[in-house]
């Protein structure tokens, strides 16, 4: 597992708060060509599920030896059928992932529709705490996690504002301090229904973050992105991208969700 120095302190005329990052992310959309899926025989279909099958089970091994975790989805909607999310310690074993993906049969009726390329992040607004952040458990189990199989699955990108007079950027340490700690309250009353992980994208793909939301309950993400708009951060400042909503597809199940 690679390992990141820890941040140097961000004082107020430095005016970036400084971050704890963790393991790179790609959420990787895909529709699927059903029309010419359709006209494949059947014993060939079942070759190409089985060998996708066997494709997760080796995420998994990763998964297992704690070298990096993933996540696979339906998705609702017309934006794409499915998302591979996958955490990884470098963007060189990101880039293995896609390879092995893009050698499986299946992947010839997967059509591109989205994809997001971050790191795991955790702001530093409030600091973190005595000693080297990365040696803390607490903390290491939130930049390198794995991730939860819950029922459903929420994917979204924003940014922060730089309009005239609504300017994120141009706010002292103090004030976004302030405001990222009340916006935190908020997430953190969603604690037990709600998980969450921050993937930090500048310079990385067209947003500042994305954000990835788990729940067994899928209303519960109707609720918290809806209370979090009246609080200052969300409404004044944040500018949001599409949503991408779905449901947990084991591969177990892969055979009747492409039979």
């Amino acid at each position: 597992m690679s390992e990141r120095p820890a941040p140097t302190p961000t004082t107020d005329t430095q005016h970036a708060a400084a971050t704890l990052d963790g393991w790179y992310t790609l959420h990787d959309f895909r529709s699927i060509d059903w029309t010419r899926l359709k006209t494949v025989d059947p014993t060939a279909r079942q070759e190409m599920i089985d060998e996708f099958v066997a494709f997760l089970g080796s995420l998994e091994d990763v998964e297992t030896r704690g070298e990096g975790s993933h996540a696979f989805y339906s998705i609702l909607g017309q934006k794409a059928d499915v998302v591979l999310m996958v955490l990884r310690p470098t963007f060189k074993e990101l880039e293995q992932v896609e390879l092995a993906l893009r050698k499986t049969k299946l992947y010839d009726y997967m059509i591109p529709s989205y994809s997001y390329v971050s790191v795991i992040e955790l702001g530093m607004y409030r600091g973190s705490g005595d000693g080297d952040p990365y040696e803390n458990p607490h903390i290491r189990a939130r930049l390198y996690p794995t991730l939860p199989k819950a029922a459903h699955i929420c994917f979204y990108p924003m940014s922060k504002a730089r309009r005239d007079g609504d300017n994120w950027y141009s706010l002292s340490m103090d004030e976004r301090k302030e405001l990222m700690y009340r916006h935190s309250m908020i997430g953190r009353s969603y604690a037990g229904k709600i998980q969450q992980f921050i993937g930090g994208s500048t310079g990385f793909d067209g947003w500042e973050w994305g954000v990835t939301l788990f729940a067994e309950d899928s209303l519960q993400f109707k609720k918290i992105v809806y209370e979090m708009r009246f609080d200052e951060v969300s409404a004044k400042y944040g500018e949001f991208g599409d949503f991408y909503v779905g449901n947990i597809l084991p591969k177990e199940e892969l055979g009747t969700f492409l039979g």
